[in-house]
């Protein structure tokens, strides 16, 4: 089972895997602006309880933590300490949260993360080579539990072998959403799923994107099918049952 938390809400744009951002999208259409992040309603809901003192949110769930947002923003540093001890206080749930900001980390990290809280996995985003360069032996180096690498969206040929070390837990790899969705070949998705099988790495085709190609033919793939066609797609590696 899982949850999604998202403790605050909007984001500025980063790097180039930015450009189209969903949330940016989403929010357009509420005239909302996305580069000013505000706390959420939302913020406490880990420590929630119903009015028989029970957490709301039960144990053994994963929790999709600020995923309109990223957790490392600049503008959540005040509010990120009181989000890491809800963390560290239900530790009887596991949090995944993305990011592109992975530089960040270290100075953000709370006085007894150690190396790192059993129930938090983190997962570095990258788009092209140049990110991943810069971005995955920070995130190597880093005194993290649980790793994850999220090649989203994928922008172009990736070779990450040089960083499939076995402190890499999982490699996922996904197109672009959205009607300004740039192409992803599917021989890039092919190619990362090689690499991970040679290191013996899980990987994941998570979503086809909105424009696909395949055998030199382009796919234009409706929002609702695009988790579902990667799926069928039975490429998949060491992937327990999602």
């Amino acid at each position: 089972m899982s949850v999604t938390w998202n403790p605050w809400h909007g984001c500025r744009k980063t790097s180039e895997g930015c450009r189209n951002c969903y949330v940016y999208r989403q929010d357009a259409q509420h005239a909302l602006d996305s580069s000013k992040a505000r706390k959420t309603a939302a913020f406490n809901l880990p420590v929630h309880r119903s009015r028989d003192g029970r957490f709301k949110i039960p144990g053994g769930e994963i929790v999709y933590t600020c995923f309109t947002s990223d957790f490392l923003l600049e503008e959540a540093d005040a509010w990120r300490p009181e989000a890491w001890a809800m963390m560290r206080m239900r530790y009887d749930l596991t949090f995944l949260f993305f990011t592109k900001r992975i530089e960040r980390l270290l100075p953000l990290l709370p006085p007894d993360w150690g190396e790192g809280y059993e129930n938090v996995v983190i997962g570095c985003t990258v788009e092209n080579q140049s990110e991943a360069n810069r971005r995955l032996p920070l995130f190597l180096e880093a005194p993290i539990r649980h790793r994850t690498i999220v090649c989203a969206p994928l922008l172009g040929p990736l070779e990450l072998t040089p960083y499939l070390s076995p402190a890499i837990e999982e490699v996922s790899a996904g197109g672009e959403s959205g009607p300004a969705a740039r192409i992803c070949d599917y021989d890039w998705v092919l190619a990362l799923r090689q690499q991970c099988v040679a290191a013996d790495i899980p990987f994941w085709f998570h979503q086809t994107g909105a424009q696909l190609r395949k055998d030199g033919r382009l796919h234009r793939i409706p929002r609702a099918y695009q988790h579902l066609q990667a799926r069928q797609a039975g490429i998949d590696y060491k992937i327990t049952k999602r």
